[in-house]
């Protein structure tokens, strides 16, 4: 890493403009940024489940002028009047293609982001407003991790040594589990459970081969109710009869990874000499659903895995 890499911020933020829209199931829309302002942001091969920021414009459509002068983001972000300033939500990135690599022409970074569309009543938020009516030409800002840089910001998958994983999420952590399995190492094993809401929304992912990846199609069930009894099963808890997906309602989202605890835990030294690594991400109250069965009845180790909640029910998230 150059000096230069080291003494500039640890984020980019770049304009970037809509190159390409793709319906790619009934419920994700695949959108494809560019422009030379994304020319030094994230590093190919080491993105795993980084999380980004995207900045929609607001009622007018006329997207922010956001101060680029300065190494505080988030305060220049705050300082444009609050109507003119648009709303910011947390993405994971699908794709981050180069010029290096194929199919990339020599136009630019490229970075690759799939929406979820909640267009239900009551369910509607910015980002799926935007990306349901998105088109090429359109204007976000991004806010991500900037190019060679080894701190890996944003990025919570981390498994040590650990050459099994599991991962488990619903429809919103599915580009960051895909994106995961692509980055990782080519001999890594272990198995992947997915959640979505419908069969048609099963995308392909690039997995190592000793890895299984099992989409759950939810139908009209509760959201968790196909990929909770699912793990459990897989982990060989028989003994649940009925699940209750905990209501996180007025609670903080779940976080709590080997080295960082939300709620205040005591916490030990990180990912420690284990055999399997598990990853879980998605709806608040499904996960806390999943920690409290993994940690309490099945006795995993904390060290083992990362809790994340993205999302609740019932609740337009913000930031």
């Amino acid at each position: 890493m150059s000096a230069d890499t080291r003494t500039r911020p640890p984020y980019v933020l770049a304009r970037a403009e809509v190159r390409a829209v793709e319906r790619v199931s009934p419920n994700f829309v695949r959108v494809t940024f560019g422009g030379s302002e994304l020319d030094e942001f994230g590093t190919p091969g080491d993105v795993y489940d980084a999380r980004i920021k995207l900045v929609f414009p607001p009622a007018s459509g006329i997207l922010p002028d956001i101060d680029r002068e300065t190494d505080d983001w988030w305060g220049a972000y705050l300082a444009v009047p609050e109507d003119e300033r648009g709303s910011m939500r947390t993405y994971s990135i699908r794709e981050l293609r180069t010029p290096a690599a194929e199919h990339v022409e020599a136009s630019g970074t490229e970075v690759v982001v799939d929406f979820v569309l909640h267009l239900a009543p009551g369910l509607t938020g910015p980002a799926s407003l935007w990306a349901s009516s998105a088109a090429v030409g359109d204007e976000l800002w991004i806010v991500g991790p900037r190019r060679g840089r080894e701190d890996r910001s944003g990025i919570e998958y981390a498994p040590g040594a650990a050459p099994s994983v599991v991962l488990v999420g619903d429809e919103t952590a599915a580009p960051a589990i895909a994106r995961i399995l692509e980055d990782a190492p080519r001999d890594l094993r272990g198995i992947a459970f997915i959640e979505v809401p419908t069969a048609d929304d099963a995308l392909p992912i690039a997995a190592p081969d000793g890895v299984e990846v099992h989409w759950l199609a939810r139908g009209d069930a509760a959201h968790g109710l196909r990929v909770i009894p699912t793990v459990l099963d897989y982990l060989g808890d028989t003994g649940h009869t009925e699940i209750a997906v905990q209501d996180a309602a007025g609670e903080d989202l779940v976080w709590e990874t080997p080295i960082y605890s939300g709620s205040g835990e005591a916490l030990g030294a990180g990912v420690a000499d284990v055999d399997r690594y598990f990853w879980i991400a998605g709806e608040s109250g499904v996960v806390t659903t999943l920690r409290r069965h993994l940690v309490k009845d099945l006795g995993i180790d904390r060290a083992q895995v990362a809790f994340m909640g993205y999302w609740r029910r019932g609740v337009a998230m913000r930031g």
